[in-house]
C-alpha cells in the first residue's frame, strides 16, 4: 500500500534540498544547459513549477494540462526568468501542491494524468517526488544519482521496471541489483499482462542486466547510457522514452 502522507513529507524534504542547492546559482547559471538535451536549467525549474500546478489540477478533478502544446508553451515562456523568480515559483507551486494534497481526498480513486495515463491518486505524491529528485539531478549542480535517498532509488527502479513490464519494444530481461534483488521486466513471451498484474512471475529471462543501484536507475530513467552495467545473455536494449 502507498503511504501518501509519508511520500508528501519526502516531497517537502526533496524540494527543500533542491531550493537550497539552486539558491547558490546566479541569473547566468539559469540560462546554461541542463543535463536534459535542449533544456536550460531555467527550463527544468519552470517545468518543476508547472508540474506541481498540473498535479493540483489532477487532485482537483481537472485535466492535468490544457494540451501538450500549452504545457510546452508554458515551460518555454517561464524558462528565461531570473533565478529569484524561478525559485519563488518552484516554492509557491510546491506549497500549492502540498495544500491541495492535505485536503480530504479519496486516495483510492483513479485519476487521469498526461497522455491518458491512469493511476491511483495515492501514487501522485510519489510521482511528484520522482519529478523533484530526478530534475534536481538534471540541473547539473552537484547532485547526482548516487546522492538520491536509497529508499527513493529502490522504489523508482521498481516503478520503472513495472512500467516497462508490458512494453512490446522492451525484450524480456532480468534486472539483478548489487544486493542480489531480482526484477523481471520487458515483454515476457507467452505471458499476458493480466498474469503479470495478478502477481505471476514467469521463469527468469536469459537476458540479465546487473549493476549498481545508481547505474540501473540511470539507465531505466534515461539518464545514463548503461555502459557501466554488466549484461549477460544478449546486448543491452535501448529503452523507449518515458
Amino acid at each position: 500500500m502507498m503511504d501518501h502522507a509519508r511520500d508528501l513529507a519526502s516531497v517537502c524534504e526533496a524540494t527543500d534540498r533542491l531550493l537550497t542547492a539552486a539558491a547558490a546559482l546566479d541569473n547566468a547559471d539559469v540560462t546554461e544547459p541542463s543535463r536534459l538535451p535542449g533544456w536550460t536549467r531555467g527550463h527544468v525549474l519552470a517545468h518543476l513549477a508547472r508540474n506541481a500546478d498540473a498535479l493540483v489540477n489532477v487532485l482537483e478533478g481537472r485535466p492535468m494540462y490544457a494540451s501538450a502544446e500549452a504545457r510546452d508553451a508554458d515551460i518555454e515562456r517561464d524558462a528565461p526568468r531570473p533565478l529569484k523568480t524561478q525559485l519563488a515559483d518552484v516554492r509557491d507551486s510546491a506549497n500549492r501542491f502540498q495544500d491541495a494534497a492535505s485536503l480530504s481526498q479519496d486516495w483510492s480513486r483513479t485519476v487521469e494524468l498526461r497522455n491518458g495515463v491512469l493511476d491511483t491518486a495515492a501514487w501522485l505524491p510519489f510521482r511528484r517526488w520522482i519529478e523533484v529528485e530526478l530534475h534536481h539531478v538534471d540541473l547539473g549542480i552537484g547532485y547526482d544519482l548516487e546522492d538520491l535517498p536509497g529508499e527513493f532509488a529502490q522504489r523508482e527502479i521498481n516503478f520503472l521496471a513495472h512500467r516497462f513490464s508490458k512494453h512490446p519494444d522492451v525484450p524480456a530481461l532480468t534486472i539483478k541489483q548489487d544486493d542480489g534483488r531480482l526484477l523481471v521486466t520487458g515483454a515476457v513471451e507467452g505471458v499476458t499482462a493480466e498474469q503479470l498484474d495478478s502477481g505471476y512471475r514467469p521463469p527468469l529471462p536469459d537476458l540479465t542486466v546487473s549493476g549498481r543501484q545508481a547505474d540501473l536507475l540511470g539507465w531505466l530513467a534515461g539518464r545514463r547510457d548503461g555502459s557501466a552495467l554488466h549484461v549477460e545473455g544478449g546486448t543491452l536494449p535501448s529503452l523507449p522514452p518515458l
